[in-house]
């Protein structure tokens, strides 16, 4: 019979996962080269406007690997 152990180990890192991702939602306007990297989408017509990060998701995306690759071993 398994333990509970892998689950509340799963849920208390997923609840830190959802406080750091909470405090860059909260704090992210701050961070000044947050959504303005070059590379970064910007499409501004009249009445429109398209944003897309790319190069900020990209970055973001190594900089999760490289946590999870650390803290994985």
């Amino acid at each position: 019979m398994l333990g509970f152990a892998p689950l509340g180990k799963m849920l208390v890192l997923l609840g830190i996962f959802m406080v750091v991702a909470g405090l860059f939602l909260w704090f992210g306007d701050k961070i000044p080269w947050v959504g303005r990297l070059p590379g970064d989408i910007l499409i501004k017509k009249d009445r429109f406007t398209f944003y897309f990060p790319l190069v900020t998701c990209i970055l973001i995306s190594l900089i999760l690997t490289l946590l999870f690759s650390i803290f994985r071993k």
